[in-house]
């Protein structure tokens, strides 16, 4: 496995071997990989001839007061698992060498932004958009492998790929989770062990609400009611950051519940912001 952290260096390769008529997949994350990392490169692998994961904790997508400076890393522990699942390339630039000091251009979709996790961090899917742009122009993908507990963050990736006809398949992998429940994050590092032990609350509150669904339940007050009461009780050290029943491609809030539905939260636990969702079908 190759280690590259030089941008022009990783397009010198990727585009060496797409000249062979070599397939390229890629996994883009910000690192401290867990199962749920490792189940996105298991994925891609079978799929491409070359596999490049990419380890960038991106400034762009992080607003102030956020965790960036403390977001976790373990750049040793991440090489040897992505080398355990056959990666080829492990990128893992600096900052300065992805961003210019004068960088003035940027991707955003901001109609799929405006609401979850677009309208309670400003700015963040615009760094993303414009991040994973610059990674498939680098690398020239084939295919894609992004996890859907950032459902927001997928549907508008497959946006923007669209809008933009870039030629890339996108592949969306199931949120995997802790044997609890507890939807796998680099963040769950930040738990304490009372916060860790309440936290598949979240899920458990989830599974719930989509069962009174299942039952008649079409109001998506009532079931963002019940939610937020169910984490009150279940995990009484949280707040509410949002909870949302939203058409699962436009990502725009629904009036009533009468076709398919992504219920999705963001529930702030002692240091940790956790985000988890539900696709309901009625």
């Amino acid at each position: 496995m190759q280690i590259i952290r030089d941008p022009k260096e990783l397009q010198k390769q990727c585009l060496k071997w797409r000249q062979e008529g070599l397939t390229i997949g890629l996994v883009p994350t910000m690192g401290f990989f867990h199962d749920g990392h490792l189940a996105l490169m298991k994925r891609a692998r079978p799929e491409c001839d070359k596999l490049v994961v990419t380890l960038f904790v991106n400034p762009t997508q992080f607003g102030e007061n956020e965790d960036l400076d403390k977001y976790p890393h373990d750049f040793e522990g991440d090489r040897a698992k992505a080398e355990s699942q056959g990666t080829d390339i492990l990128f893992a630039p600096a900052p300065d060498a992805m961003y210019h000091p004068d960088h003035a251009t940027w991707i955003d979709v901001p109609e799929l932004g405006q609401h979850l996790c677009g309208s309670a961090r400003p700015g963040h899917f615009r760094g993303v958009c414009t991040v994973v742009t610059k990674l498939f122009m680098l690398t020239q993908p084939d295919l894609a492998v992004f996890g859907q507990k950032d459902w927001q963050q997928l549907a508008i990736i497959r946006r923007m790929v669209r809008d933009l006809d870039i030629p890339v398949k996108l592949i969306g992998h199931e949120i995997i989770r802790e044997a609890d429940g507890l939807a796998m994050s680099s963040r769950n590092a930040y738990l304490t062990e009372e916060e860790r032990a309440a936290a598949p609350g979240i899920r458990q509150g989830l599974q719930k609400a989509a069962d009174k669904v299942v039952s008649g339940e079409r109001n998506p007050d009532a079931v963002k009611k019940f939610l937020k009461d169910e984490f009150s009780a279940a995990i009484p050290m949280s707040t509410v950051d949002y909870i949302e029943v939203v058409d699962p491609e436009a990502i725009v809030p629904v009036d009533e519940i009468t076709v398919p539905v992504l219920v999705a939260v963001a529930v702030q636990v002692g240091k940790a912001r956790l985000i988890d969702n539900l696709l309901i079908e009625v």
